[in-house]
């Protein structure tokens, strides 16, 4: 198992409501079932453990698109929706923010008990996995929450994020069982955040000779010991470069342009909203979706079908469902629910062998990596799209945590504007 990344995310305080948690439990359980039912769940626990990709999860689930929040809102959204379908998935997630991070280890054992796993390593890992983010990694951050998800066949991925209340930031840490060789000598598959300045990180290849060297203080004489010490704190600290990639999110609310890759959303706006159906047949199981839907659909298909490499940019998915603070715009409750509803449909038809629009929505996202090659964005539409996006919201039940949206008081523009 190795660690795979890790996330720094602006330290956001408040709740997730009521109507916005069901929602995303709903289309958390439906994106597990689609993965599961074209990739299996190695490719779940392998998605899970990529930073990038997490984050582009919850922003498609209308949760703020850079906030610390999404870690334990989606972590306990598909606990509480992967877990009663657990023998049928063959997915389990044990552990959760708080005190509900304790529970894991009794978790997972109660898992092993009907799997036959062997609960004594699967908890040393869990353990483990925590010690080295809290302790080996000292970085500045404490562990406040810790997710162990295991699989049937024992492969394993944890998330877990620790918080620094010095300087209001989250950190993100991504474990998977898959190629990991040690916990200590570079044990993670990624660590994301921004810099910090100088960090212990015991748990770096580079610090192998620092990690023999506490083991042999334990056989040397204490006298010794202490002439070493005075001699070191005459010498500066050699510096080291931590060669783990981040991902940094900023502290801003908006979205702006910088934040997303233009040529992509662009290309999904365009599809979703000025298609063609004649240079589409691919999407003629989806006639019938209004071009709003289509728009939240291309997006929710990236995350089932798309690349690593696409993931390099979360902010873009949040043009799927908003966020519940309002950016980039109000969460519009009737296109989420017809989302889901797509979904979940796609999904149950495809286990009774009908899987022709559990396809379509496969077409949907390379279509939309297609249409990428033709598509050239100027850059100066974004904020007049997110201003009609918000203007619009009212039409399809927008919603945040300040309440439902109203419609704007002058007259919505009746113009046509440009993408980008």
């Amino acid at each position: 198992m190795k660690r795979s990344g890790a996330a720094d995310l602006p330290l956001h305080y408040g709740y997730v409501p009521q109507w916005l948690a069901d929602r995303m439990a709903r289309l958390g359980l439906a994106v597990t079932e689609a993965l599961l039912a074209d990739y299996g769940r190695d490719e779940v626990l392998r998605r899970l453990s990529d930073p990038f990709w997490f984050q582009s999860f919850g922003a498609v689930m209308g949760m703020d698109w850079h906030s610390s929040g999404i870690t334990t809102s989606v972590m306990g959204a598909l606990k509480r929706a992967i877990n009663p379908h657990s023998k049928e998935l063959g997915i389990y997630i044990c552990g959760g923010k708080g005190s509900a991070s304790r529970q894991a280890p009794a978790e997972i054992l109660k898992v092993c008990e009907s799997t036959g796993l062997d609960g004594v390593e699967l908890v040393r890992s869990s353990k483990l996995s925590a010690k080295v983010d809290n302790t080996v990694v000292q970085d500045g951050f404490q562990l406040y929450m810790h997710c162990f998800v295991l699989s049937r066949e024992g492969q394993w991925t944890v998330i877990q994020q620790g918080m620094s209340t010095g300087n209001s930031t989250a950190r993100r840490y991504h474990w998977h069982s898959a190629g990991l060789r040690s916990f200590v000598d570079d044990p993670h598959t990624a660590i994301c955040g921004p810099n910090q300045g100088e960090i212990l990180n015991l748990a770096d290849h580079q610090a192998d000779p620092a990690r023999k060297g506490v083991l042999s203080l334990t056989r040397e004489k204490p006298e010794l010991m202490m002439q070493d010490a005075q001699q070191l704190l005459t010498q500066p600290p050699p510096r080291t470069q931590d060669a783990q990639q981040f991902l940094t999110l900023p502290a801003h609310h908006d979205v702006r342009a910088e934040d997303v890759d233009l040529r992509r959303l662009g290309a999904v706006l365009w599809l979703a909203h000025d298609r063609r159906p004649a240079d589409f047949e691919e999407l003629v199981l989806l006639e019938g979706v209004g071009p709003r839907t289509l728009q939240s659909l291309a997006l929710v298909s990236e995350v089932i079908h798309g690349t690593p490499a696409r993931f390099r940019d979360p902010a873009r998915f949040a043009f799927a469902h908003g966020g519940k603070d309002g950016h980039p715009f109000p969460v519009p409750i009737d296109v989420y629910d017809e989302t889901i509803a797509i979904l979940q449909g796609a999904v149950h038809k495809a286990k009774v062998g009908e899987s022709d629009k559990l396809d379509a929505m496969k077409k949907l996202s390379a279509l939309a990596q297609r249409a990428e090659d033709s598509f050239a964005p100027t850059g100066r539409g974004l904020d007049e799209w997110i201003a009609r996006e918000q203007a619009d919201s009212w039409k399809y039940g927008g919603r945040t945590v300040f309440g439902k949206a109203k419609p704007p008081e002058a007259a919505v523009r009746s113009k046509q504007l440009r993408l980008f």
